[in-house]
């Protein structure tokens, strides 16, 4: 009998958090300006599968469930991907701002991307403080529907999809740097 008492007090919260996210969702909506104004805004979170990916050096594996509790930003990309080459130091900028206990960003090289020429990528474009991490097998990438490079998610805490952009954006702007800090609760 108590278990049934507890099925409604359940889906109220589990809508009330439903609610609380669309607000929030909502709240971010005119943030976007520039080329952020192609960001992608779901009206409900997007459940992804855990799927594995290469870490940077030691050879080990991850998933995006790993980074659960903190908000965020995956970018696939490629060094063979002019348009990555352009955003990726301002991507950097993301990290170094916002980086933490509440927001990270994930670089994923998606497909054939080796990890010299990942790094080469990384050391001709100045980037020192985001990960090298690959999905060589483009696992990661088809979980999440990648049809073009660069694409880049944005995740909740609960590791669910909230946002996506195709195409390279200005990830350094005041935009971008609005909607990240409208996230962490306008800490940086």
């Amino acid at each position: 009998m108590r278990l049934f008492r507890l099925i409604p007090l359940y889906m109220a919260l589990a809508l009330g958090a439903n609610a609380a996210l669309a607000a929030d969702i909502e709240t971010l909506k005119p943030l976007r300006e520039g080329t952020l104004k192609r960001l992608i805004l779901h009206k409900e979170p997007k459940p992804k599968a855990a799927v594995e990916f290469q870490l940077e050096d030691d050879g080990g594996t991850a998933t995006l469930a790993d980074y659960k509790g903190k908000y965020v930003l995956v970018n696939f990309w490629a060094t063979w991907c002019a348009p990555c080459r352009k955003e990726m130091p301002q991507i950097a900028e993301l990290q170094e701002e916002f980086g933490g206990d509440k927001f990270e960003v994930v670089t994923l090289a998606t497909g054939r991307n080796s990890p010299a020429g990942i790094k080469k990528f990384f050391d001709e474009t100045g980037i020192d403080n985001l990960p090298r991490h690959q999905d060589p097998g483009s696992a990661v990438a088809r979980e999440f529907g990648v049809i073009a490079l660069p694409i880049t998610v944005i995740l909740d805490p609960n590791g669910d999809e909230i946002a996506r952009l195709i195409g390279d954006a200005e990830w350094n702007s005041d935009s971008a740097k609005a909607i990240v800090g409208a996230l962490v609760g306008g800490e940086s």
